[in-house]
């Protein structure tokens, strides 16, 4: 059977479709969307510990497509899976060995995400001042190094696998082919501070389908968007100082974007989720938590990483609370 040339191109672009929404969660949220305000505890919520329904103070988390839920356990030094519906125990997928920098150990991890095109985690090993890969498959023991002498704490990945990392020591955020241990700067790298190019502290990222990096800048009390191959960034969310404003965040952690551009970031230290719409860079709006800082199902202490589902469900890193809620679509 021959083939014309447009059944090849349409066949390329919807393998090249079906790549993309593999490494970009792609979520349609609708811009009025509203969330129940009390949280259901999926992962942790059984004080700090080291049991395998525990976690000792989680930070960031990726949520799979079938709802799995991965969080770097930071004071236990393991990465924890969670799958979804069962909310009692979840299992070590690395680390898990006590703290230490062998391959088969880990050092207060920060920060994972999961490569589908090779079904591995990929975790910023921050105590080990390095970025690691581990295989999801049963039976792996240790993992391998991708890159070194790195003070990471945020992970992304692009479509074309590209993976991007911040360096919070150095304020700077850089884009790596797998595999290159030097990478290309993508955003900051021009000292600490608050200029326009500059970054303080940058924390947790988030790329979207044209490339462009989205930062959180923590101790500038902003969100940053650098678009690809920009000399400067654009603040999409805060910038007004820090304070408890709708105008402003304090400490900002976790950041998703969805297919609108809006951003949704864990105002870490105001205890509240708050949503920034494209077309009001001015203020946000409280989406879930900003009821005092506390332990209920409708507040948090100190939220972290966070992310959705395909479904729109919220999941949210509760610090302090050392539990994960997921926050369910209204």
């Amino acid at each position: 059977m021959i083939y014309s040339k447009e059944f090849y191109l349409d066949t390329f672009e919807r393998k090249r479709k079906d790549l993309s929404d593999t490494f970009s969660l792609l979520v349609n949220i609708p811009v009025n969307a509203t969330w129940k305000q009390n949280g259901v505890t999926i992962a942790g919520g059984h004080g700090n510990g080291d049991a395998t329904n525990q976690l000792y103070r989680p930070f960031g988390l990726f949520v799979d497509d079938d709802q799995t839920v991965v969080i770097a356990d930071f004071e236990n030094h393991r990465i924890m899976q969670w799958k979804n519906g069962n909310t009692t125990n979840g299992q070590v997928v690395a680390g898990g060995k006590d703290r230490g920098n062998g391959l088969h150990q880990l050092d207060r991890p920060i920060d994972v995400l999961i490569d589908k095109e090779t079904d591995s985690l990929i975790i910023c090993d921050a105590g080990n001042r390095r970025v690691v890969r581990w295989s999801r498959r049963s039976g792996t023991t240790q993992g391998e190094i991708l890159i070194d002498n790195i003070v990471c704490w945020g992970l992304a990945m692009d479509e074309q696998r590209y993976l991007y990392v911040s360096d919070w020591k150095k304020d700077e955020v850089r884009r790596y082919q797998l595999g290159d241990k030097n990478g290309i700067l993508v955003a900051g790298g021009n000292g600490k501070g608050g200029g326009l190019n500059q970054l303080k502290s940058p924390h947790y990222l988030f790329v979207d389908r044209d490339h462009s990096v989205y930062v959180s800048d923590r101790n500038n009390h902003r969100v940053m968007k650098w678009v690809e191959g920009a000399q400067e960034g654009i603040v999409v969310a805060g910038g007004q100082g820090q304070g408890n404003a709708l105008t402003q965040l304090c400490y900002p952690l976790g950041i998703f974007v969805d297919t609108l551009g809006t951003i949704y970031v864990a105002d870490s230290s105001n205890h509240r989720v708050m949503r920034w719409t494209q077309g009001d860079k001015k203020h946000g709006t409280i989406i879930v938590g900003g009821n005092g800082q506390g332990a209920g199902a409708n507040q948090f202490n100190y939220p972290d990483g966070l992310s959705f589902d395909r479904h729109g469900n919220l999941y949210v890193v509760d610090n302090e609370n050392n539990r994960v809620q997921r926050f369910s679509i209204e």
